[in-house]
Protein backbone atom coordinates (compact mmCIF):
# COMPACT_ATOMS: atom_id res chain seq x y z
CA UNK A 1 0.00 0.00 0.00
CA UNK A 2 1.01 3.27 -0.91
CA UNK A 3 -0.50 6.48 0.39
CA UNK A 4 0.69 9.81 -0.99
CA UNK A 5 -0.77 12.54 0.76
CA UNK A 6 0.11 16.18 -0.91
CA UNK A 7 0.08 19.05 1.66
CA UNK A 8 0.70 22.23 3.22
CA UNK A 9 1.28 21.95 6.82
CA UNK A 10 -0.83 25.35 7.73
CA UNK A 11 -4.02 23.96 5.71
CA UNK A 12 -6.63 23.05 8.10
CA UNK A 13 -8.14 20.64 6.29
CA UNK A 14 -5.09 19.22 5.00
CA UNK A 15 -3.87 18.70 9.04
CA UNK A 16 -7.40 17.12 9.66
CA UNK A 17 -6.41 14.47 7.31
CA UNK A 18 -2.55 14.44 8.27
CA UNK A 19 -3.93 13.57 12.36
CA UNK A 20 -6.40 11.12 10.84
CA UNK A 21 -3.44 9.51 9.34
CA UNK A 22 -1.49 9.19 12.30
CA UNK A 23 -4.44 8.07 14.85
CA UNK A 24 -5.29 4.67 11.82
CA UNK A 25 -1.70 4.45 11.96
CA UNK A 26 -0.88 4.47 8.50
CA UNK A 27 2.25 5.25 6.85
CA UNK A 28 2.59 7.88 4.29
CA UNK A 29 4.77 10.35 2.01
CA UNK A 30 4.20 13.90 1.61
CA UNK A 31 4.33 15.69 -1.15
CA UNK A 32 4.04 19.70 -0.60
CA UNK A 33 1.84 21.84 -2.84
CA UNK A 34 3.02 25.14 -1.80
CA UNK A 35 -0.22 27.70 -2.31
CA UNK A 36 1.71 30.14 -2.01
CA UNK A 37 3.98 30.10 -4.42
CA UNK A 38 0.51 28.44 -6.80
CA UNK A 39 1.80 25.36 -6.94
CA UNK A 40 -1.99 24.35 -7.25
CA UNK A 41 -1.98 25.50 -10.65
CA UNK A 42 0.79 23.99 -12.10
CA UNK A 43 -0.25 21.19 -14.82
CA UNK A 44 0.67 17.91 -12.66
CA UNK A 45 -1.45 18.92 -10.14
CA UNK A 46 -4.29 20.02 -12.13
CA UNK A 47 -4.58 16.80 -13.37
CA UNK A 48 -4.78 14.87 -9.83
CA UNK A 49 -7.61 17.56 -8.67
CA UNK A 50 -9.00 20.19 -11.49
CA UNK A 51 -10.70 22.50 -8.70
CA UNK A 52 -6.71 22.67 -7.19
CA UNK A 53 -7.28 22.69 -3.64
CA UNK A 54 -5.60 20.62 -1.04
CA UNK A 55 -5.48 18.01 0.51
CA UNK A 56 -5.64 14.97 -2.13
CA UNK A 57 -4.25 11.43 -1.45
CA UNK A 58 -3.07 8.65 -3.64
CA UNK A 59 -3.99 5.51 -2.28
CA UNK A 60 -2.22 3.27 -4.32
CA UNK A 61 -3.12 4.93 -7.61
CA UNK A 62 -7.18 5.48 -6.27
CA UNK A 63 -7.06 9.36 -6.10
CA UNK A 64 -9.18 11.55 -3.71
CA UNK A 65 -9.63 15.36 -2.88
CA UNK A 66 -12.20 17.19 -0.12
CA UNK A 67 -11.01 16.36 3.19
CA UNK A 68 -14.19 15.39 4.54
CA UNK A 69 -14.43 12.60 1.29
CA UNK A 70 -10.85 12.06 2.82
CA UNK A 71 -11.48 11.29 6.32
CA UNK A 72 -14.56 9.32 5.82
CA UNK A 73 -12.88 7.08 3.30
CA UNK A 74 -9.18 6.56 4.72
CA UNK A 75 -11.33 5.57 8.49
CA UNK A 76 -13.80 3.28 5.97
CA UNK A 77 -11.23 1.42 4.43
CA UNK A 78 -8.29 1.11 7.32
CA UNK A 79 -9.94 1.76 10.39
CA UNK A 80 -9.73 -1.12 12.97
CA UNK A 81 -13.18 -0.81 14.31
CA UNK A 82 -16.17 1.67 13.24
CA UNK A 83 -15.55 3.75 16.44
CA UNK A 84 -14.27 6.95 14.01
CA UNK A 85 -17.47 6.71 11.41
CA UNK A 86 -19.84 4.30 13.27
CA UNK A 87 -21.79 1.56 10.80
CA UNK A 88 -25.17 2.45 12.37
CA UNK A 89 -26.98 4.60 10.18
CA UNK A 90 -28.26 6.94 13.00
CA UNK A 91 -24.98 7.64 14.42
CA UNK A 92 -23.27 8.06 11.36
CA UNK A 93 -26.26 10.46 9.80
CA UNK A 94 -25.19 12.43 13.21
CA UNK A 95 -21.49 12.47 12.27
CA UNK A 96 -22.41 13.43 8.34
CA UNK A 97 -24.46 16.00 9.71
CA UNK A 98 -21.75 17.55 12.07
CA UNK A 99 -19.41 17.29 8.67
CA UNK A 100 -21.57 18.94 6.18
CA UNK A 101 -21.52 22.15 8.94
CA UNK A 102 -17.97 22.07 9.21
CA UNK A 103 -17.88 22.76 5.48
CA UNK A 104 -19.70 25.79 6.26
CA UNK A 105 -16.94 26.69 8.58
CA UNK A 106 -14.14 26.28 6.48
CA UNK A 107 -15.96 28.79 4.08
CA UNK A 108 -16.14 31.27 6.97
CA UNK A 109 -12.33 30.56 7.75
CA UNK A 110 -11.26 31.13 3.76
CA UNK A 111 -13.20 34.21 3.22
CA UNK A 112 -11.11 35.78 5.82
CA UNK A 113 -7.97 34.34 4.93
CA UNK A 114 -8.22 35.44 0.79
CA UNK A 115 -9.01 38.58 2.07
CA UNK A 116 -6.41 38.81 4.49
CA UNK A 117 -3.49 37.08 3.07
CA UNK A 118 -4.02 37.32 -0.45
CA UNK A 119 -4.44 40.94 -0.76
CA UNK A 120 -3.41 44.43 0.55
CA UNK A 121 -6.40 44.24 3.02
CA UNK A 122 -5.41 44.22 7.07
CA UNK A 123 -8.47 43.87 8.86
CA UNK A 124 -11.48 41.76 8.92
CA UNK A 125 -14.82 43.26 7.74
CA UNK A 126 -17.54 43.18 10.20
CA UNK A 127 -20.08 41.02 8.32
CA UNK A 128 -16.80 38.46 8.60
CA UNK A 129 -16.48 38.73 12.44
CA UNK A 130 -20.18 38.56 13.14
CA UNK A 131 -20.44 35.28 10.86
CA UNK A 132 -17.36 34.05 12.85
CA UNK A 133 -19.12 35.07 16.32
CA UNK A 134 -22.55 33.53 15.07
CA UNK A 135 -20.12 29.90 14.29
CA UNK A 136 -18.39 30.06 17.33
CA UNK A 137 -21.58 30.10 19.06
CA UNK A 138 -22.71 27.15 16.91
CA UNK A 139 -19.94 25.02 18.11
CA UNK A 140 -20.89 25.69 21.55
CA UNK A 141 -24.14 24.60 20.69
CA UNK A 142 -22.94 21.41 18.98
CA UNK A 143 -21.05 20.22 22.42
CA UNK A 144 -24.07 20.74 24.64
CA UNK A 145 -24.76 17.20 26.75
CA UNK A 146 -22.10 15.70 24.77
CA UNK A 147 -18.01 15.29 25.54
CA UNK A 148 -17.37 16.04 21.25
CA UNK A 149 -18.53 16.80 18.26
CA UNK A 150 -21.15 14.38 17.07
CA UNK A 151 -21.72 12.49 20.53
CA UNK A 152 -19.41 10.80 23.61
CA UNK A 153 -16.75 9.46 21.69
CA UNK A 154 -14.29 10.63 19.35
CA UNK A 155 -15.40 10.51 15.13
CA UNK A 156 -13.92 12.07 11.69
CA UNK A 157 -16.49 14.85 12.75
CA UNK A 158 -14.15 16.04 15.40
CA UNK A 159 -10.97 15.81 13.26
CA UNK A 160 -12.83 18.58 10.35
CA UNK A 161 -13.68 21.05 13.50
CA UNK A 162 -10.43 21.03 15.51
CA UNK A 163 -7.80 22.57 13.25
CA UNK A 164 -10.10 25.72 12.58
CA UNK A 165 -11.38 26.51 16.22
CA UNK A 166 -7.81 28.07 17.14
CA UNK A 167 -8.20 30.10 13.74
CA UNK A 168 -11.38 31.72 14.67
CA UNK A 169 -10.01 32.27 17.76
CA UNK A 170 -7.56 34.61 16.32
CA UNK A 171 -10.18 36.36 13.98
CA UNK A 172 -12.11 36.40 17.31
CA UNK A 173 -10.60 35.95 20.52
CA UNK A 174 -13.13 34.66 22.98
CA UNK A 175 -11.67 34.80 26.58
CA UNK A 176 -13.19 32.94 29.02
CA UNK A 177 -16.36 32.43 26.48
CA UNK A 178 -17.27 28.91 25.32
CA UNK A 179 -16.36 26.42 28.27
CA UNK A 180 -17.28 23.50 26.35
CA UNK A 181 -15.70 24.00 23.17
CA UNK A 182 -12.47 24.95 25.48
CA UNK A 183 -12.65 21.76 27.03
CA UNK A 184 -13.49 19.95 24.10
CA UNK A 185 -10.28 20.82 22.01
CA UNK A 186 -8.35 19.70 25.49
CA UNK A 187 -9.83 16.51 25.23
CA UNK A 188 -9.01 16.18 21.29
CA UNK A 189 -5.32 17.40 22.69
CA UNK A 190 -4.74 14.26 25.00
CA UNK A 191 -7.26 12.27 22.53
CA UNK A 192 -5.61 12.53 19.27
CA UNK A 193 -2.33 10.46 18.72
CA UNK A 194 0.57 12.99 17.74
CA UNK A 195 -1.88 16.32 18.15
CA UNK A 196 1.01 18.66 18.88
CA UNK A 197 3.18 17.38 16.71
CA UNK A 198 0.81 17.73 13.64
CA UNK A 199 -1.56 20.39 14.73
CA UNK A 200 0.59 22.68 16.46
CA UNK A 201 3.72 23.40 13.99
CA UNK A 202 0.92 24.06 10.92
CA UNK A 203 -1.42 26.48 13.06
CA UNK A 204 1.40 28.16 14.51
CA UNK A 205 2.73 29.04 10.95
CA UNK A 206 -0.95 29.92 9.85
CA UNK A 207 -1.47 31.93 12.82
CA UNK A 208 1.55 34.13 12.60
CA UNK A 209 1.24 34.95 9.25
CA UNK A 210 -2.62 36.21 10.41
CA UNK A 211 -1.32 38.02 12.61
CA UNK A 212 1.13 39.75 11.01
CA UNK A 213 -1.02 41.20 8.31
CA UNK A 214 -3.52 42.16 11.10
CA UNK A 215 -1.17 43.89 13.41
CA UNK A 216 -0.15 46.59 10.08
Amino acid sequence: MVLILYHLDPSPPVRSVDLLIHTLGLKAQYKTVNLFHKDQLKPEFLKLNPLHTIPVIDDDGFILWESRAILTYLVSKYGKDDSLYPKDLQKRALVDQRLHYSNDVFYIFIQIIKRILYSEATTILDEQLEKVKQTQENIEKLLEGQAFIAGDSLTVADFSYVTLVDILEVYRPTGDKFPLTKAWFQRCKSTIKDFDQINKKGADLLIEKLKEKLSK
